[in-house]
């Protein structure tokens, strides 16, 4: 394996992990965000006001998005392990 074969593993590695994670880091965003604004509002400081509806939001998510996310590290993996042969000759 030459050096260029490694950076484009893990450049892929790492755009698998990000369009994984995307879909529950954005749902987390945008319900912390809507709950702070609500706080600043209503002048309620409650840390963990946001803890529920973040947790029920990134439930929906993986339910909504999971087959997706599946999909995508199962493409990934059968690359990974198909690609053993000619890494190691």
């Amino acid at each position: 394996m030459n050096p260029e074969s490694v950076m484009s593993l893990g450049r892929h590695a790492m755009e698998v992990m990000l369009m994984v994670s995307a879909p529950m880091l954005l749902v987390a965003l945008v319900i912390g965000l809507v709950v702070s604004i609500f706080q600043a509002a209503t002048q309620i400081n409650e840390t963990t006001l946001s803890f529920i509806p973040k947790l029920v939001g990134i439930f929906v998510a993986m339910v909504v998005a999971g087959p997706w996310m599946l999909a995508i590290m199962l493409d990934y993996m059968r690359e990974m392990l198909t690609g053993i042969p000619g890494m190691v000759g």
